[in-house]
């Protein structure tokens, strides 16, 4: 499909929007639907068990969230290469990224696997929660390697505009992670480590069923597929802005629970849960960062500039009220959604008293979110990683006083505090983001 011209109407901007959107939205929502099920099953076990799992998903995310690149990178340069009328070359840079995907992620695994109770140790969390956190962590590590070729793949299919091959995958593997946990769990009784099991599975059949329809893909267009040192190191270094964007972002989310391990678990079992929350509104709303990457890296690649200004004006919009219609069902749930994942009524109060707080910042991260996806379709990777290294900068005096602060004597309390001081961090982002979006220098047209 051509990218939209400068003279296209607004609804055929809308209609592709929509058409990348929607299955990029069923599938961003699957995966923390199932963390969330994941939580509560884990939940069930006792509050050490789900302050471990906290501890050790937050680290894993980490391990591999800092390498978003593989997805985002590729999307950006797989669309603009599309957009200009390449699809051989789009397909191969792909291929690039699936290689890179699979030794980073190896060598990823093996620290992770190797340094699990360190790692842990680290946040802060009681003996209890550390030990059922390095179990946790040691397992998932396995995984490493898949959660990284889904990452790299899934961003070139997404350049390719295909978001419902991603959607099936992530139905298929997380409905799996569901199953086999359960099983695992509850029924073998093998506790958080079932969970972690289940995980890995999971993961490592979703990367084999993504793998195999790139592979089709690329047979039908003639494309590469052996690994080039050369073009695998480019695809390595034009992910290194972004690689340090992500750094930047992932320290912000790890020192945000390590100041909630700071002051207990109960807090910081509430804590993992909000958080987990806070990450299923944000897949949710990523939908349309999705849709925004994929478009103005093709409209880029076209040439096609006012295009991008159109759409991008379109998907602003979207994405405020979505994340305002969405914020405002949670804080209206918040008394009911926290007996889904922990029996322990000191937990529930303080969940229930996050939830609101992040219920009501959604708004803004409907605003974050877009402009965050437009600029990585553009391929402003430099720029970002300024801005949220200076963003992180500035959030650290916030989140300090938190922890100075320390135990009020009430989770509840505590909680919120940290999660207003987190809606601030969320604020100074989207300043950054709006006084980049109005400019006009990331918008440079062309393959490239």
């Amino acid at each position: 499909m051509s990218a939209p011209t400068s003279t296209s109407a607004p609804t055929a901007h809308r209609r592709d929007i929509l058409r990348l959107a929607v299955p990029a939205f069923l599938a961003l929502i699957a995966e923390p639907l199932f963390l969330l099920a994941d939580s509560a099953i884990v939940g069930h076990l006792g509050t050490a068990q789900l302050a471990g799992l906290g501890v050790a998903s937050g680290a894993l995310v980490t391990a591999a969230g800092i390498f978003v690149f593989l997805a985002y990178g590729t999307t950006s340069v797989v669309a603009r290469h599309l957009g200009a009328g390449d699809d051989r070359a789009a397909i191969g840079a792909g291929i690039d990224g699936l290689w890179l995907a699979l030794g980073l992620g190896a060598v990823t695994a093996t620290v992770t696997a190797v340094a699990a109770r360190p790692i842990c140790a680290a946040f802060g969390a009681s003996p209890d929660a550390l030990e059922q956190a390095t179990t946790y962590l040691r397992i998932s590590a396995l995984g490493l390697p898949a959660m990284l070729v889904i990452l790299a793949v899934t961003g070139v299919l997404r350049g390719l505009q295909d978001t419902t091959t991603p959607l099936v995958a992530s139905v298929a593997g997380f409905g799996a992670n569901i199953a086999l946990n359960v099983a695992f769990v509850y029924g073998l009784h093998w506790g958080i480590a079932g969970s972690a099991w289940g995980t890995v599975i999971a993961q490592t059949g979703m990367a084999a069923g993504l793998v195999a329809v790139l592979l089709i893909k690329a047979r039908a267009r003639h494309a590469r597929l052996r690994p080039h040192p050369a073009r695998v190191l480019v695809a390595a270094r034009t992910g290194v802005p972004l690689l340090v964007r992500t750094l930047a972002l992932r320290a912000t989310l790890l020192v945000t629970t390590w100041v909630a391990a700071s002051l207990g678990d109960v807090p910081l079992a509430a804590h993992q849960v909000a958080m987990t929350m806070w990450s299923f509104l944000a897949f949710a709303l990523d939908a349309l960062a999705i849709a925004a990457q994929a478009i103005t890296g093709r409209a880029l690649g076209a040439g096609d500039r006012e295009g991008v200004r159109l759409a991008m004006g379109t998907m602003v919009r979207w994405g405020v009220w979505g994340g305002l219609a969405m914020g405002l069902v949670v804080a209206a749930l918040h008394s009911v959604l926290p007996a889904l994942f922990t029996n322990d009524p000191a937990v529930r109060e303080a969940l229930g008293a996050a939830l609101v707080v992040v219920g009501l910042g959604q708004a803004v991260a409907g605003y974050v979110f877009v402009l965050d996806g437009v600029l990585i379709g553009a391929g402003d990777g430099r720029w970002l990683a300024w801005g949220m290294v200076l963003t992180f900068v500035a959030y650290l005096p916030v989140v300090l006083a938190v922890r100075a602060t320390g135990p009020s004597g009430s989770a509840a309390r505590d909680v919120v505090v940290l999660w207003l001081a987190f809606t601030v961090f969320m604020v100074i982002r989207g300043a950054g983001l709006w006084w980049r979006a109005r400019r006009d220098e990331w918008m440079v047209v062309g393959a490239r």
